[in-house]
């Protein structure tokens, strides 16, 4: 007989979550997949830790959801509004409560913006300090405003670079996903020479191309030796007209 995936979840459900497969635990799946890919329940039951009266954490959580209606509901509930809840004591109340004014203050906290990027140096600067005497090539993705101000950097990839472990999919992903005007790609040569390689070249004009059909400018690709640097935009090495300088 085939279980269907609701039947499959209600029987786990009836079990203590250290019993279920280790791809199915909330905790497991939020670091394997991230935070985003989680349910409400499933991040509730993360932030109970345990359940209480029989139930797992992932029961006690959709409990309060369909106790209080949503996430509104129990942020707005008071201590005495969980009394009905096994397992709900203050220490979980207070887990709760304490999580929802996390998340109030990270929307109120204003967005920190590092500084523009006028030139390649600017680049350089911001990054060599960070990358330099790595013994293995780190990839990143500067993602910039309609100011060229960084907002947010993230590594795309680690290990030597080759046109197969930079996916323009990968390398856009956050880009697109924070709306950025425009990015800038920076990578290390652990052997000090910053000389691109034809690989590096290759790369950067899938990039620049994947770039213009998303909608999102490339800058430049700067590769960071030792002291020193080469800017694949301004050393002429990439041919292309459409994509601006800075």
């Amino acid at each position: 007989m085939i279980l269907s995936d609701a039947k499959i979840l209600h029987l786990m459900a009836k079990r203590s979550i250290k019993t279920w497969p280790e791809g199915e635990r909330p905790r497991e799946r939020l670091l394997q997949h991230g935070a985003d890919q989680l349910s409400d329940a499933q991040l509730l039951a993360i932030i109970l830790r345990t359940g209480g009266g029989g139930k797992t954490a992932l029961d006690l959580a959709m409990d309060l959801l369909t106790g209080f209606g949503n996430l509104r509901g129990i942020e707005n509930a008071v201590s005495g509004e969980f009394s009905g809840f096994k397992g709900m004591g203050n220490a979980k109340i207070a887990q709760l409560k304490a999580a929802f004014e996390l998340g109030k203050r990270l929307l109120e906290e204003p967005a920190r913006r590092g500084p523009a990027f006028t030139s390649s140096s600017d680049v350089y600067a911001y990054y060599h300090q960070r990358l330099k005497g790595l013994k293995k090539e780190v990839f990143y993705c500067a993602m910039l405003d309609a100011k060229n101000r960084i907002n947010k950097d993230y590594c795309v990839s680690e290990g030597t670079l080759t046109n197969s472990l930079i996916h323009p999919r990968e390398a856009f992903k956050n880009a697109i996903k924070e709306s950025a005007a425009s990015v800038i790609f920076v990578h290390n040569h652990p052997s000090g020479d910053p000389s691109p390689s034809r690989e590096d070249i290759i790369v950067t004009e899938r990039l620049i191309n994947a770039g213009e059909i998303v909608g999102i400018r490339v800058l430049d690709h700067v590769i960071i030796g030792d002291n020193t640097y080469t800017s694949m935009m301004d050393g002429g090495y990439i041919k292309n007209e459409k994509n601006p300088k800075f």
